[in-house]
């Protein structure tokens, strides 16, 4: 199976529940502190290949890279606190987001999925149902984040 066929099974999934407009599947590259989108249900605003750096917020990584564990944003206000490109988001009808890491099997963050929907939509139960799909999904996962080397400069920065 392709890498992007396990993406887009996954993105799938996370349709069902907790429900998604905008999704990525954003890899970690530890020696750079970014993450490179490897996939996305929105190609033409979020092209595969841009990368994530500076914009990310301590939080967020603190939560999600170091800790391991999904981060939710609820709302516009506490998704404008963390994403630089709020403004886009909202263009596209998305006020809430949440991320959770991909572990290896070493419990190292390969890569991060980020599901986007309408503010106020996502609760502590989406939050579960993600890291379910995830779960569910988990090897497969690893190894499309792995088929991708870290050593590919990104596109843009978005």
């Amino acid at each position: 199976m392709t890498a992007d066929t396990v993406f887009q099974k996954t993105l799938d999934a996370m349709r069902e529940d907790p429900g998604v407009i905008l999704f990525t599947a954003l890899q970690w590259i530890p020696e750079r502190s970014s993450l490179r989108r490897l996939f996305t249900s929105h190609p033409a605003d979020y092209p595969a290949g841009g990368e994530k750096t500076v914009e990310i917020s301590p939080g967020w990584l603190g939560t999600v890279i170091e800790n391991k564990q999904p981060f939710l944003a609820g709302h516009l206000d506490a998704l404008r606190e963390v994403f630089a490109d709020s403004e886009l988001i909202e263009q596209l009808g998305c006020g809430a987001v949440i991320n959770v890491p991909v572990l290896d099997g070493g419990s190292n963050v390969v890569g991060v999925l980020a599901m986007l929907d309408a503010e106020g939509t996502y609760t502590q139960h989406s939050v579960e149902a993600a890291v379910d799909v995830v779960n569910r999904n988990g090897s497969d996962l690893t190894k499309a984040f792995a088929a991708h080397p870290h050593d590919v400069p990104g596109k843009d920065t978005i």
